[in-house]
């Protein structure tokens, strides 16, 4: 008979649809785990759970919730899950009650959200790169769309150990080599296509069709690639990419498909949730996103 593995304890820092994701699969798997997060998230998920809500249907876990920082005092593992504009404030605040054996995995967009919690708040950060698709249809409700994996990095006996225990709790994980890269790639994907497909009401494939559009995507690339440059990144994004297109199969290729129509879906869901006037400010904001983009590209 094997001897049973005790899980350390978790805190989710940020618990919205990333957090609520990533940690209701750790509490699902058994792991103690907290969640930090709003009001209206803790008074939710107290009474009723969280609702687990996926592709093979739904399941409610018993948690617990708070909106108390302090109580992750006895976390050895803390998902952090805060927007990357966020990051810094957020670290400061968490700072005096993090143990000092404890590890932080930045859940996050962005290329340096570990390197701002490592300066305010002098713990072990982890960078990670997340791709899933999920969305809180109301308070205490996690719907799955897609994917649902990271990467991590760089390789030590720790990470690897990390790794192990996110594959543990069900969450596919890699270890990276070249994790500034990784970070960075997912950034460039983000810019060159994430903005246009908002504006445009279009599928990622349908962009790849249209020439004025990839003339727009060449530039935003050019910027970002001009940003790595600028700050001497150490990313191959060349050869990620280059390696990225040579795997893939037919079968891959159809499921990348399906995934960017199911992203597309939950951005007009996203859209019609808003008010008129929430959708006024948002629209105005991505104008201006993309005005900055085409600014910096005819400089």
């Amino acid at each position: 008979m094997s001897e049973a593995r005790e899980w350390p304890r978790i805190a989710v820092v940020g618990a919205g649809a990333v957090g609520g994701y990533f940690g209701g699969m750790f509490a699902r798997a058994g792991a103690p785990t907290l969640f930090i997060g709003r009001k209206h998230f803790a008074d939710a998920v107290n009474s009723n759970g969280l609702v687990l809500d996926k592709s093979e249907g739904q399941e409610r876990i018993a948690i617990k919730a708070t909106v108390e920082m302090s109580c992750l005092r006895d976390c050895s593992l803390i998902l952090f899950c805060v927007k990357a504009n966020d990051t810094s404030a957020t670290a400061t605040q968490m700072a005096p009650f993090v143990r000092p054996d404890a590890t932080v995995v930045c859940l996050q967009n962005g290329v340096d959200n570990a390197d701002q919690i490592r300066a305010a708040a002098k713990v072990v950060a982890v960078p990670a790169v997340v791709y899933v698709a999920v969305s809180v249809p109301e308070p205490g409700r996690v719907k799955h769309l897609a994917r649902g994996d990271l990467i991590i990095g760089p390789p030590s006996e720790g990470i690897t150990q990390l790794a192990d225990l996110f594959v543990r709790a069900g969450i596919p994980c890699r270890v990276s080599d070249n994790i500034e890269g990784e970070l960075w790639l997912k950034l460039l994907r983000n810019c060159a296509l994430n903005a246009i497909s908002a504006l445009g009401h279009v599928r990622y494939g349908q962009i790849a069709q249209n020439d004025d559009a990839k003339k727009l995507m060449e530039q935003i690339v050019g910027e970002v690639l001009a940003v790595i440059r600028a700050r001497q990144a150490r990313a191959r994004l060349p050869e990620l990419v280059a390696n990225w297109e040579r795997g893939r199969d037919p079968a891959y290729a159809k499921a990348q498909e399906a995934w960017r129509d199911q992203y597309f879906q939950l951005l007009m869901e996203l859209d019609r949730s808003l008010s008129p006037e929430q959708r006024r400010r948002a629209l105005g904001n991505l104008r201006r996103y993309a005005e900055d983009f085409e600014a910096l590209a005819s400089r």
